[in-house]
């Protein structure tokens, strides 16, 4: 009796075990494919709205000009990742295209903080502010030079 309970035990073991890893790849899927919306929605606001001063490639290089509306070098944002020990710099990303970059004294930011034109032009609640800049944050990491 007790032979026939462990193997009953081990073949629900087997099937719970079977079930979490049916699981961790049906979740790994919806991750995959959520990731893939965003870098989706990413490049489509990319081209919309940042392609004019970075170029189409994200390297500053084929837009109109060389430099921005203000006359200022754009940088090159397929080097992110190498310019910060080899990781993309997300949170800061995300940081500059919400708030803007921190400029001295006496200047003036070359870089439109999104967070708030995203908001204002779109009527948009901060949630879809926060999914805009997460979707074009997803696009420049996959833009980052190998």
């Amino acid at each position: 009796m007790f032979r026939a309970l462990g193997g009953a035990a081990l073949v629900c073991a087997l099937a719970f075990f079977a079930g979490c890893v049916n699981g961790a790849r049906e979740n790994q899927g919806k991750k995959t494919a959520s990731k893939d919306s965003a870098v989706a929605e990413g490049a489509r606001l990319y081209k919309r709205n940042c392609a004019v001063c970075h170029g189409n490639d994200g390297t500053g290089g084929n837009a109109p000009s060389t430099s921005s509306p203000f006359n200022k070098p754009v940088p090159d944002l397929t080097t992110l990742a190498q310019r910060h020990s080899g990781k993309f710099p997300e949170a800061y990303v995300a940081q500059v295209l919400r708030s803007g970059v921190k400029m001295p004294d006496h200047g003036r930011s070359e870089m439109p903080v999104w967070g708030t034109i995203f908001k204002a032009t779109t009527k948009s609640d901060e949630a879809q502010v926060t999914k805009r800049i997460d979707s074009l944050t997803a696009y420049l990491k996959s833009l980052q030079a190998k």
